[in-house]
């Protein structure tokens, strides 16, 4: 989220307005106190995922991905806990 003063917002407003319309958000400040956020109308059902999709934030998927459910889980040669602490353990 980008962070903005109340004069730079009126200054450079059609900047913020095309950040938002992006998708981002932006908060305003006055004195160093947030006092709004401007932001994107909510979207909701497929509405909101051809706004993700529109500003490049969801690639739609190729295939099902109910098949996926149908395959056995993968047989890893180690447990994920040991190979996690291992990878962690320079930095303890």
């Amino acid at each position: 989220m980008t962070t903005v003063s109340i004069s730079d917002l009126k200054a450079n407003l059609s900047r913020y307005i095309r950040k938002v319309r992006r998708g981002g958000e932006v908060q305003v400040l006055d004195r160093g106190t947030p006092v709004a956020r401007l932001a994107p109308p909510a979207a909701t059902g497929d509405g909101l995922r051809q706004t993700l999709i529109r500003t490049g934030l969801l690639r739609p998927g190729k295939g099902k991905a109910a098949a996926i459910l149908d395959e056995a889980p993968i047989q890893l040669p180690a447990s994920l806990s040991d190979a996690l602490m291992e990878d962690r353990a320079d930095r303890l």
